[in-house]
């Protein structure tokens, strides 16, 4: 199923997902993708140890495994987190996904993202899909890094 968006992008809207095991609780609006976890949707992909995917009220009583971006409201990620979309790749060890605010957090010592040759890391960086600002926080243990390569975009 496809959708074009405000710019007129056209957009995979089903979001496939495998794991190991899941588990599902209709009550609390979840379901938890655990061990090898892998979703797709169009050509973003996310591989992590386990994925837990909040619906909003009333969608999550539809037991195929797979989604719609209007049905949920957010999608967490934990363990060996790696997320590859619009050009970047992103490590980290934990990863908020608000699909509402469309705003993408990152957390863990190591968090980074790539793009081309140019990378930024932190203990929190902060993606706003909408406005493609990216905030990144540092902690006592570890400042905040950048690479970039002069005559490249940067992080875009």
């Amino acid at each position: 199923e496809k959708s074009v968006n405000a710019n007129g992008d056209v957009k995979d809207k089903m979001i496939s997902i495998s794991s190991d095991k899941l588990l599902s609780n209709s009550e609390e609006n979840y379901a938890e993708f655990i061990g090898n976890v892998k979703a797709i949707q169009g050509t973003s992909v996310i591989t992590a140890t386990r994925l837990k995917i909040y619906y909003n009220k009333g969608l999550s009583d539809n037991k195929d495994i797979t989604a719609s971006e209007e049905s949920i409201n957010k999608i967490v990620a934990n363990g060996n987190v790696k997320i590859e979309f619009d050009n970047k790749t992103i490590e980290t060890e934990n990863a908020v996904y608000k699909t509402a605010k469309r705003v993408l957090v990152l957390s863990g010592a190591n968090s980074k993202i790539i793009s081309g040759n140019n990378s930024i890391a932190g203990s929190k960086i902060t993606l706003y899909r909408d406005s493609g600002l990216i905030q990144v926080d540092s902690n006592s243990e570890k400042r905040v890094e950048a690479l970039i390569y002069p005559g490249e975009k940067g992080i875009k």
